[in-house]
Parts: structure tokens; C-alpha cells; sequence
């Protein structure tokens, strides 16, 4: 996991989340395949992310598959 991502199980019953928040990475991934611009989902979704947090999402969802 890179440093952007962390799991918690105490925390979303440890669903990979961005790191310091409790958003999943599958929430923020969904928007993405839904079409959502990362500006979009910062915007009306998760103001305190950045396109930096969202990024390594990206990596992150190639790695499991």
C-alpha cells in the first residue's frame, strides 16, 4: 500500500481508506468508473481530499485486480 492508503480494522472494518480520513478507496474508485472527474469528487464529494490522495488510488485498484 502506498502511504496514501491504510487499513484500519477498526475502521471500516479495515476496508482500505485514505489515510487520516474514513473514505474508502471503493467509494472514491466507484465515482471514478461512474465517470466523475477527480476535481468532481473533490468538489460535491470529498472536500478534504486532494488529487494527490486520489491518484494512488488508481495504482491501488491495478494491484488487486
Amino acid at each position: 500500500m502506498t502511504n496514501r492508503i491504510a487499513a484500519n480494522p477498526k475502521i471500516h472494518f479495515g476496508k482500505p481508506c485514505v489515510a487520516g480520513t474514513r473514505v474508502t478507496v471503493q467509494s472514491v474508485l466507484e465515482l471514478i468508473n461512474e465517470g466523475f472527474t477527480f476535481d468532481q469528487i473533490i468538489k460535491d464529494y470529498y472536500p478534504d481530499l486532494t488529487v494527490e490522495d486520489i491518484h494512488p488510488l488508481m495504482s491501488f485498484d491495478k494491484q488487486i485486480r
